[in-house]
C-alpha cells in the first residue's frame, strides 16, 4: 500500500466505523461495539504502517481538496504528527473497552451515539495530526469542536446542557476571534500555510506583528486550556468518564497543545521564536497556568474536578516547552503528549470504575476505597506516579527535558515552577491514594469485601497502567522520532 493510500484510509476508518454503529444501532449492540473495537484496533495499525517511513526520514503525504491555488485540505505525516496520531488511535482501542464495560454497567443511554460521535472524534485528531497546513488542521479542529459536544451534553440534564454551553462556548470563541485571524493573518503576511521546518514568517514582519501574532495563535487554541480560557474543560466534566478519558487524554486536550507545538516548530521556527524572543512573556503564562490550576486542583473534593485542573496544569508543560524554543523544550513538551496522556487516562478511568462500583465521586468519601477496589487503587497509584514524572515512570523524561530546556534557556524561575509543581502533584494525588489504602471505611471498621468494577473496566486501565511504566524503558524510540523536530532549532 502506497503512503498516499494509507494516509486517506487512516482518515476513512473512522468514519466508516461510525457509519456502521449508526447502521447497526442499539438493536445490535454486541455486533455494533465488535465492529467499534475492529475500527480501532484497525486504525492503529494502519496508522503504525507509516512509522517506519517517518522514522526513516520521508513525509508520506495525500492531497485531498484543493480550495484555491496554494490553499488545499492536505496531508503530511511528519515525526510530531506520528507521534500523536499513534498515541491517540492507541488509546482509541483501550477507551474503547473501557467505554463499553462503563455504558453497559452504567446503563447509558443514546449509546449509539456516543460510539459515533467517539469515531468521528477520533477521525478529527487523526486528521489534524496528519495536517500539512495550518488550514487543514484548522478544518479538523473545528470537528473535533463539534463533535465532541454531543459527548459533553449525553446525559441531556440542565448541568450537562450549562457545561455545554460552556465547552462550546469557549472553545468557539477563542477559535473564530483569534485563531481563525492568526490563520488569516499568517496568510496576508507569508501568502502561504503550509508547514514547513524553520518555519514560515522569519523576515515578514517585524517583532511586534510577530509578538502579536504568537498571542493570538497560543490563546486561540482554547483547547491548549491555557488561563484564563480554561474554564471549559472543568465545565466539561458534567459527561460521562469515557468522555472525559477523551477530552483529557486521546484527542481533544491533545489537539490543542500539539497545534501549539505545529505552530512553535513549523509556523514560527524555533530559531524565529528564539532569536526575538516574543516568546518569553507566553513561557510566564504558561508557568502561571501550571501552578495556579495545581493550586486549585488541591481545593477540589470531586475527584473529575481535582483531576480536571491537574490536566490544566500538565497541558501548560507542553505550552512552555514550545515556547522556550530550544531542542530540550520542543523534546520534552512533545513527549509529554504521550507521557500525559498515558497517566491521565488511567487516573480517568480509575475515577469512572469507582463511580460504577462504589457510586463515589467525593475524594472525602473514598476512604477505604483500596481495600474494596485494590487493582483499581493501585492503578491509580501508578497512573498517579506516571503524572508526578517519578521513575521510573514515563513522565519522568518528559519533565526531565522540560527542565533541562528551561536551564539552558537561563529560565530559572521556570526550572522552579517545574520542581513545585511535581511537588503539587505529589500534594493533590498521593493523599487520594493514602486515603484509599489507609483510612478506615466510610461504612465501617468491619472487613469489606472486594468488588472491582466490570473486566472490560479494570483491564484496560489497568493496561494504561502498566503503560505508563513501560513508557520509561521505550522513551529512547520516542527520543529518536523527534530528534529530527529538535535539530530545526540548530542547537
Amino acid at each position: 500500500m502506497n503512503p498516499e493510500t494509507t494516509i486517506k484510509l487512516a482518515l476513512a476508518l473512522p468514519l466508516a466505523t461510525a457509519a456502521t454503529t449508526v447502521f447497526l444501532g442499539e438493536r445490535q449492540r454486541n455486533l455494533r461495539e465488535s465492529f467499534t473495537l475492529f475500527g480501532a484496533v484497525a486504525l492503529f495499525l494502519v496508522i503504525a504502517m507509516l512509522a517506519p517511513a517517518v522514522t526513516s526520514g520521508a513525509r508520506p503525504a495525500a492531497t485531498l481538496l484543493e480550495m484555491i491555488p496554494g490553499l488545499a485540505i492536505a496531508f503530511e505525516v511528519e515525526p510530531l504528527g506520528m507521534l500523536f496520531a499513534m498515541v491517540a488511535s492507541g488509546l482509541w482501542i483501550v477507551t474503547t473497552c473501557y467505554s463499553i464495560g462503563y455504558m453497559r454497567a452504567h446503563h447509558e443511554n443514546h449509546q449509539t451515539r456516543f460510539f459515533v460521535c467517539f469515531a468521528v472524534a477520533i477521525f478529527a485528531a487523526v486528521g489534524a495530526a496528519m495536517a500539512a497546513n495550518m488550514f487543514t488542521l484548522f478544518v479538523f479542529y473545528e470537528v473535533l469542536t463539534l463533535s465532541t459536544y454531543p459527548l459533553v451534553t449525553h446525559h441531556g440534564t440542565e448541568a450537562a446542557r450549562k457545561g455545554g454551553r460552556t465547552y462550546l462556548g469557549i472553545l468557539l470563541f477563542t477559535s473564530v476571534a483569534f485563531l481563525l485571524l492568526a490563520v488569516v493573518w499568517t496568510w496576508t503576511i507569508a501568502g502561504t500555510l503550509d508547514f514547513r521546518p524553520g518555519g514560515i514568517l522569519a523576515g515578514k514582519a517585524d517583532n511586534t506583528v510577530l509578538c502579536a501574532l504568537l498571542g493570538l495563535y497560543v490563546f486561540g487554541t482554547g483547547k491548549a486550556a491555557l488561563m484564563p480560557f480554561h474554564r471549559w474543560l472543568p465545565a466539561a466534566m458534567v459527561a460521562p468518564t469515557p468522555v472525559s478519558a477523551l477530552l483529557h487524554a486521546v484527542a481533544v486536550v491533545k489537539v490543542g497543545v500539539f497545534t501549539v507545538m505545529k505552530v512553535a516548530v513549523y509556523i514560527f521556527g524555533i530559531d524565529l521564536l528564539r532569536t526575538t524572543g516574543i516568546s518569553v512573556w507566553l513561557m510566564y503564562v504558561a508557568g502561571a497556568t501550571i501552578l495556579l490550576a495545581s493550586l486549585v486542583a488541591l481545593t477540589k473534593d470531586n475527584l473529575k474536578a481535582r483531576l480536571a485542573y491537574s490536566t490544566i496544569s500538565q497541558l501548560s508543560y507542553i505550552v512552555l516547552g514550545a515556547m522556550l524554543a530550544n531542542s530540550w523544550g520542543v523534546i520534552g513538551g512533545s513527549m509529554h503528549i504521550a507521557m500525559h496522556a498515558v497517566g491521565k487516562i488511567t487516573l480517568f478511568f480509575c475515577a469512572g470504575a469507582i463511580y460504577v462500583t462504589a457510586h463515589k465521586t467525593e475524594i472525602s468519601d473514598m476512604r477505604g476505597i483500596g481495600r474494596t477496589m485494590p487493582l483499581t487503587t493501585f492503578a491509580f497509584l501508578l497512573g498517579s506516579l506516571s503524572v508526578i514524572g517519578l521513575p521510573p515512570f514515563g513522565g519522568s523524561w518528559s519533565k526531565w527535558y522540560l527542565a533541562l530546556g528551561a536551564a539552558e534557556a537561563y529560565q530559572w524561575p521556570l526550572v522552579a515552577v517545574l520542581m513545585i509543581s511535581s511537588l503539587l502533584n505529589i500534594a493533590y494525588l498521593i493523599p487520594i491514594v493514602v486515603r484509599g489504602f489507609f483510612f478506615a471505611p466510610v461504612d465501617g471498621p468491619e472487613k469489606p469485601k472486594i468488588k472491582e468494577a466490570p473486566m472490560l473496566c479494570v483491564v484496560p486501565l489497568c493496561v494504561t497502567a502498566v503503560g505508563g511504566l513501560a513508557l520509561f524503558f521505550f522513551a529512547g524510540r520516542i527520543y529518536e522520532l523527534l530528534t529530527p523536530i529538535a535539530q530545526l532549532s540548530g542547537n
